[in-house]
């Protein structure tokens, strides 16, 4: 038995196996993608005739939309930057949360899609439901980051040795408000789904400047 115990490699020597750099190329490129995607969903009709002001007007709703996931996508990405650059080591599930939280990135655009679709309709079923199940996907990526982050932080052996407990707590003081906020926005989406948008919008760019 206890040769056996000293045959399992330990938790450094499986980690050892596994590349910050995969995890931090792989991600890049699936942010990258989600960010670029958000674009895709502003367009115009073809019959727009000679009014084409008034019809860049009406296209508001994408506008505000397109700029709450790029702005949501642009902090996440900001502390994942940061989570990834403060590891010495990954272990596997450490690497699935990351997935998970790369799944909810990736999805990002369809309820962004949603909510430039149905947004401004003076609150029809249809944009009740688009913006709220909108703040459901951003409270499930922001969830995934800080699952991501509290695993880290747990394991100090993960981490590199120059990662202080005030940056730890740093990050966490960043997640956390903002999972509350969002939550709010949502609930408030059933009642107010314009009045929701615009807080998901303000969020998102208080989270981006105050994330420096």
């Amino acid at each position: 038995m206890s040769e056996a115990r000293r045959a399992t490699p330990s938790l450094e020597t499986l980690a050892s196996r596994l590349s910050t750099t995969r995890v931090e190329a792989f991600s890049d490129g699936v942010f990258a993608i989600a960010i670029t995607l958000l674009v895709l969903d502003i367009g115009l009709s073809a019959d727009v005739g000679d009014d084409l002001l008034q019809a860049l007007l009406d296209e508001w709703p994408a506008y505000l939309s397109y700029l709450t996931s790029f702005a949501v996508i642009g902090v996440v990405w900001l502390l994942h930057h940061w989570i990834v650059g403060s590891l010495r080591l990954v272990d596997l599930e450490l690497l699935r949360l990351n997935l998970l939280l790369l799944l909810f990135v990736a999805f990002l655009p369809f309820p962004t899609m949603l909510m430039g679709t149905y947004l401004g309709e003076g609150g029809s079923d249809p944009e009740r439901v688009a913006v709220t199940f909108y703040g459901i996907c951003l409270l499930l990526t922001k969830g995934a980051l800080g699952a991501m982050w509290r695993y880290a932080a747990r394991h100090p052996a993960l981490l590199k040795e120059d990662v202080t407990a005030t940056e730890i707590k740093a990050v966490g003081r960043l997640v956390a408000p903002d999972v509350v906020s969002v939550g709010v926005a949502t609930l408030l989406a059933i009642a107010a789904p314009q009045v929701a948008a615009g807080l998901f919008c303000a969020i998102a760019i208080v989270s981006l400047v105050w994330s420096r």
